[in-house]
């Protein structure tokens, strides 16, 4: 039996998404493989890590000690789950990097594409 939203969404040609707003897989496709075995693998697309620069600054957060990067995005962001906002942000492909050093300033962001504001 086919889900009714699902065909809704085929016939105008609009896709439905597995990953809420807030994930960092929201937008990515899936995509299924099939292996030689016949057995039928989805997976997520590649994700690419837009550059640094593509975020508007928010603040800076310098580390102290004890700091980890879930509470960081609590306390700046509203939810720890956003803590790969940040990572994005400061370009760090290991998360735990961006508080292994007591002093490091770290770039707390807007969203990619959501502009800040300039001081005129």
């Amino acid at each position: 039996m086919t889900d009714p939203l699902e065909a809704l969404l085929q016939t105008t040609g609009l896709k439905s998404r597995l990953f809420p707003p807030t994930s960092r897989y929201h937008g990515i496709d899936t995509a299924l493989l099939v292996t030689p075995a016949g057995k039928t693998i989805l997976y997520v697309g590649r994700r690419f890590v837009p550059p640094p620069e593509r975020f508007a600054l928010l603040q800076e957060h310098t580390v102290t000690q004890g700091d980890r990067l879930d509470n960081l995005a609590a306390q700046y962001l509203g939810d720890p789950e956003q803590f790969w906002r940040v990572c994005d942000a400061n370009a760090a492909m290991r998360p735990n990097e961006l508080t292994e050093s007591v002093g490091r300033i770290l770039r707390i962001t807007l969203p990619e594409g959501i502009p800040g504001q300039t001081n005129v």
